[in-house]
């Protein structure tokens, strides 16, 4: 989905096809015929925008192959798609029935990471419209902490250089700029906007900037003024934001809020859970163990990341994060021009949700998704921006 900002540039709107679990390309185009294409329908557009998110092997066949690459082109266009953005955070295995630390690797102290963005951006540069010059990536933050020690830090920051001088080779060969976004998250090596700013700088290339995950943000109880206001002190630029939503509970050391929250642990995703205190932020690696015990101070609200609806905030007594969603959508395109140009729906948890929650099928998946794009559009017209055919 495309919308004009006031200033008359183009705001580009996708929902992140990770929640759709695909390691082959196989797999990517039946995505696009069972899933894509009807929540397009759905929402009555003769074009929507999706985040693709490509595994190890998909990608492998798309950037050896480039019959392959212009058939998912066509496919694309085709059903009405377009792509402006990948989330490649996930490496392989997101569709498994445990992923849990997994998700961050490898990480990008191994060459495999380097290489596989290298693959997308050459795949990105080739699926981007006939209309669309600059396309966007997103990037797990490093490492996960435990990870990550100074020698491993400094090749990946050394591998992010590389990375950078190869798209700027791409886009001489293409003339397609793409850039890399890296994606805080809570446990990570960046964890906050804020951790993001010192290796970004000291990248200092244009190419790697930051993509702004509203649920992270939340889950971390940043604010998002002074997240983005420290952000554009420090000249790092907004790749991209996805738009999603955290698992609040204002009251955890009531029982019947536990009983809530415990309904949201499950054995498939990590969720880091934090609360805010007076010493600063206390948090653990997943929810059933912040539940375990006294593991976490429950005298303030708690808060998990797991990418809720957008449009369907959990039963009382929990709620969502979908207000810390608002301020930074406003900031980041309610002004006069805006500071990012793709945003990207991201709920990948459809299936992890309390089984009374979960959709049944395809179509009440589709339904939800659309939802949710539904949601964010009426948010960004609000703003000012107009929805384009």
């Amino acid at each position: 989905m495309r919308f004009r900002h006031p200033d008359g540039s183009t705001v580009h709107l996708a929902y992140c096809t990770n929640v759709h679990p695909a390691e082959t390309l196989d797999g990517v185009l039946a995505q696009l015929r069972d899933h894509c294409e009807p929540v397009r329908r759905r929402l009555g557009r003769d074009r929507l925008g999706i985040g693709l998110w490509l595994a190890k092997d998909a990608a492998h066949a798309l950037v050896t192959d480039p019959s392959a690459l212009r058939g998912l082109r066509c496919e694309l266009d085709r059903r009405g798609l377009e792509v402006v953005t990948l989330n490649g955070f996930p490496y392989e295995g997101f569709g498994a029935e445990e992923v849990k630390y997994r998700v961050y690797t490898p990480d990008w102290a191994d060459p495999e990471r380097l290489e596989h963005t290298t693959s997308l951006a050459r795949v990105l540069a080739g699926l981007l419209p006939d209309d669309v010059t600059d396309g966007s990536i997103s990037t797990l933050p490093l490492a996960w902490r435990t990870a990550c020690d100074e020698r491993r830090a400094q090749t990946a920051r050394t591998a992010l250089r590389t990375l950078a001088e190869r798209l700027d080779a791409l886009q001489e060969l293409t003339g397609r700029s793409i850039r890399v976004a890296l994606e805080p998250e809570p446990g990570c090596v960046v964890e906050t906007t804020r951790d993001a700013i010192a290796p970004l700088t000291a990248i200092a290339h244009d190419r790697v900037g930051i993509c702004v995950d509203t649920c992270h943000l939340a889950t971390s109880f940043e604010d998002p003024h002074t997240a983005l206001d420290d952000l554009a002190r420090a000249g790092v630029t907004v790749v991209k934001s996805q738009l999603s939503a955290a698992l609040h509970a204002e009251q955890p050391h009531l029982p019947e809020v536990r009983e809530a929250l415990a309904a949201f642990a499950e054995p498939r995703f990590l969720h880091q859970t934090r609360t805010s205190t007076a010493a600063g932020l206390r948090g653990t690696d997943d929810l059933d163990e912040a539940l375990s015990g006294d593991a976490l101070p429950d005298a303030g609200p708690w808060r998990a990341h797991f990418h809720v609806p957008l449009h369907a905030a959990p039963a009382a007594p929990l709620t969502s994060t979908l207000p810390v969603l608002k301020s930074v959508l406003t900031r980041l395109v309610g002004g006069p021009h805006p500071l990012t140009r793709h945003l990207e729906v991201e709920t990948y948890t459809w299936q992890a949700l309390p089984p009374e929650l979960r959709p049944r099928g395809r179509t009440q998946l589709a339904d939800g998704i659309a939802a949710e794009l539904t949601l964010a559009r009426d948010l960004l017209t609000d703003l000012g921006l107009k929805e384009l055919p």
